[in-house]
């Protein structure tokens, strides 16, 4: 089989090239190019991220994993795609006083589409399109559909940046890490000689000042309580998240987190810890994997942000097409922008993107 693989520079993708060679298989390498050089980067020039002016470093990483590996290599210029498509709607969305998750659009439009595209449209054949993501692709054979499962590995588990990925994409997609853990990965590195078993994981979207990307002016505003006192300024609503609690510089007997905004006002609204929780939340722009859809209520689980273990769910279709999500034990920083994934057992039935705390 001829098998495209999206490589980053690291030990996961790296040692996916090599092992399904050693398969047998006829592999080719390909590294996305998405830095927007324009960005002025106020960062620390020693971190690493997804989107990150360091990117000639890891493709000429990838480069060399290839030559050693002897398989051609490409590099696929996506910059275009990624700027409208996730940097756009990133700063869309803070601006709007909502929390994105770049890395779930990113997966969806570009490592998934964008990249595969580009390179059938430059004339590299391929039969599949295999990544390093710990996570697990099934076919149901039951449902006739393709599932998501999550990586044997849950503290690496990646199935929750997935969800929003088609069933068409899922169909000719390869993720041979699902079944180890990342230390079993980097053994396996260490056991074929790869340069980049040891080297760490890239850390997050982005490692530099968010205002880089998002290129706003300073807008001063209050930080408020929920009764509406005012406890101080802030420069920007885009410069928090909910569930914050520090970085916020105001005095008070006990930590303050951000509870919420109000954009038309330009108030960060804060409070104390058990302010943070909530009992559900609606969402909306879903995606279905194991499922076709919902058309009446299902008691699952789900994962609001992708460090966490799945929690006891009742979800309900409502008549506008959104769904809403009541927990059975109590959520905090519930975050309109974020998205809730749902789960049975280790499988994704589908997501959403949040669009209100209950």
């Amino acid at each position: 089989m001829k098998i495209l693989i999206g490589m980053s520079g690291g030990v996961d993708s790296s040692t996916v090239a090599r092992m399904l060679k050693e398969q047998g298989h006829e592999i080719i390498g390909a590294t996305m190019s998405i830095w927007d050089k324009s960005t002025k980067f106020n960062g620390d020039i020693k971190a690493d991220s997804c989107f990150s002016p360091h990117e000639a470093e890891d493709v000429e990483t990838a480069r060399q994993i290839c030559a050693e590996l002897d398989i051609p290599y490409y590099v696929i210029d996506c910059s275009a795609r990624y700027k409208q498509m996730v940097l756009d709607n990133f700063k869309q969305e803070y601006k709007a006083g909502r929390t994105p998750n770049p890395c779930v659009m990113c997966n969806s439009y570009i490592k998934f589409s964008a990249l595969p595209e580009e390179a059938r449209a430059q004339g590299i054949e391929f039969d599949k399109f295999a990544t390093g993501h710990y996570a697990q692709i099934v076919f149901n054979p039951q449902s006739g559909r393709y599932e998501i499962r999550r990586g044997v590995d849950h503290t690496k588990d990646q199935s929750y940046f997935l969800y929003r990925l088609n069933q068409e994409q899922l169909a000719r997609v390869i993720m041979p890490l699902g079944a180890y853990t990342k230390a079993e990965v980097r053994k396996i590195a260490q056991g074929y000689g790869l340069a980049v078993a040891d080297k760490p994981d890239s850390q997050d979207f982005y490692s530099g000042d968010i205002n880089d990307i998002l290129q706003n002016e300073p807008q001063i505003g209050n930080f408020v309580t929920t009764d509406g006192r005012v406890l101080g300024q802030h420069t920007g609503i885009w410069n928090y998240t909910i569930g914050q609690r520090r970085g916020m510089g105001i005095a008070a007997e006990r930590p303050l987190y951000v509870l919420g905004f109000n954009k038309d006002k330009n108030e960060v609204i804060v409070g104390f810890e058990e302010e943070c929780e909530r009992s559900g939340l609606v969402a909306e722009n879903w995606c279905w994997s194991a499922l076709e859809g919902l058309d009446e209520p299902l008691e699952c689980e789900a994962k609001i942000r992708s460090s966490q273990q799945p929690t006891a769910v009742k979800v309900t279709p409502l008549a506008d097409g959104k769904i809403e999500v009541k927990f059975y034990n109590r959520q905090k920083a519930v975050a309109p922008g974020q998205s809730v994934v749902l789960y049975r057992d280790d499988t994704v039935l589908g997501g959403g993107i949040i669009s209100s705390s209950l």
